[in-house]
């Protein structure tokens, strides 16, 4: 049993999260619910922090709000100093409502509309990630008619390959995102964005992946991109005062990752930018960096209630628990894999090995292949570990499942930070076919 943060199994033998215990957690909320270890991320975001302070490099550290976004969530980076990832008008609403400091949102996607740009220009948000030529020339267009000047970062994809599953995979030359460095492409866009009246381009970004466990891929990148910047500088006068180079940070959600520590990313990452701008024209620039899962990767645990049981001799036996692919879709997506312990008895001896189906009417709907348990029946309950990034923001209402309640714990207080849905809530905006309005054509 490998345990997390606070984790740990306190005198009634029940798993505790912040000192708090993860039955009577599921006796008030219900299940499934979503806890989340505060103490943990805030151990975490304090981490990077300081790691960048201590090699006394100016910085910024975002959080990656695409993986847990929710007003108390951006409220706690807020607490603790971060800057912000947003890549959608919902997200950087969220933000916003959040009270969140806006000249420290960074707004990031491949396919920002009109109205998305507006609305970051309403609230002066401190940097646009610029990701291809039509944004380009169309968020020029927007500000010109404002007459309002704004920051950029140019999105680049630097042709590094991590190692991690190809749909987690944003750097390769081959991709929706970014201006290829290698082609022409993002000295092309240089050349444009650097002649606009209106935009302030601070530097380049590039994020070559999820998941990842080794530096390699990093200092690769940033040895592509500061050798590209180097020869701007010579033929275009630009000396970038930003250099961000993403996230992607991976964390251990088994037995089977070795994730290094948050810390190693961080150094490798700034000796290598600190060498290679040393053989440069260039003077060292802020770095930027975007830790979205290894920030609450591993601070949140899924709690589901055993149900059903089936068994096919000589194969599988299988345990369904009342969530799966609505609240956690990345199994089906990608095969990531959990662990899990039974939350109401951790420290039972194992007895059978099972497999976790969700409630799903889906084949495909299954949690954990092949997990060690203690013998475990209807009324049980499932913790499932590393559940805090793309889990409830990539959950959904599949089968009219509602999405689950949110808690975060720490100092032995839960604060219960999304409500579950409802029946009502799945059909609130729906109308009933006599009060649907009918559309004609003239």
């Amino acid at each position: 049993m490998h345990l997390y943060g606070t984790g740990g199994v306190n005198e009634r033998g029940h798993l505790e999260i912040g000192g708090v215990d993860t039955i009577e957690l599921i006796e008030q909320f219900g299940t499934p619910l979503y806890v989340y270890d505060v103490e943990l991320i805030r151990e975490r975001a304090r981490g990077f922090k300081r790691t960048f302070e201590e090699l006394g490099i100016s910085a910024q550290v975002a959080y990656a709000s695409k993986a847990f976004s929710s007003i108390a969530m951006i409220q706690l980076a807020e607490q603790e100093g971060l800057s912000l990832d947003v890549v959608s008008a919902g997200e950087l609403y969220t933000a916003i409502k959040a009270n969140f400091p806006t000249e420290r949102i960074h707004f990031h996607g491949n396919n920002k509309s009109d109205e998305e740009l507006h609305m970051a220009l309403d609230h002066d948000i401190g940097c646009i990630v610029v990701d291809n030529f039509s944004e380009l020339t169309l968020l020029e267009e927007i500000c010109t008619n404002r007459e309002q000047k704004v920051k950029i970062l140019l999105r680049v994809t630097p042709g590094i390959e991590a190692h991690t599953h190809d749909y987690i995979l944003t750097g390769q030359e081959d991709s929706k995102f970014g201006f290829d460095l290698i082609n022409g492409q993002a000295e092309a866009a240089l050349r444009q964005a650097l002649q606009s009246e209106f935009l302030e381009v601070l530097g380049l970004h590039c994020h070559i992946g999820s998941q990842i466990f080794q530096t390699t891929g990093f200092l690769l990148a940033a040895q592509k991109i500061i050798g590209k910047l180097n020869d701007w500088h010579g033929s275009l006068g630009f000396q970038p005062k930003v250099l961000n180079l993403g996230g992607g940070f991976g964390i251990r959600y088994t037995q089977e990752d070795d994730p290094l520590p948050a810390s190693r990313y961080v150094e490798e990452i700034v000796r290598e930018v600190q060498n290679l701008i040393a053989d440069s024209d260039l003077v060292m620039p802020e770095i930027w960096i975007e830790p979205g899962r290894s920030l609450v990767g591993d601070a949140g645990v899924t709690l589901y209630k055993v149900g059903s049981e089936k068994e096919v001799p000589n194969v599988r036996k299988y345990i369904a628990v009342d969530g799966g692919m609505s609240d956690n879709i990345r199994p089906a997506l990608y095969e990531a894999k959990y662990d899990a312990i039974l939350a109401n008895r951790p420290l039972d001896p194992v007895e059978e090995t099972v497999s976790i189906a969700g409630k799903c009417c889906e084949s495909g709907d299954m949690l954990i292949w092949d997990l060690p348990l203690p013998k475990a029946g209807r009324g049980d309950v499932l913790a499932v570990f590393c559940t805090g990034a793309y889990g409830y923001s990539m959950s959904n209402n599949y089968n009219r499942i509602p999405r689950p309640a949110v808690v975060f714990a720490e100092n032995g207080e839960a604060r219960l930070v999304i409500k579950r849905e409802t029946y009502e809530d799945l059909i609130h905006l729906d109308l009933a076919l006599h009060e649907a309005a009918v559309v004609t054509k003239e």
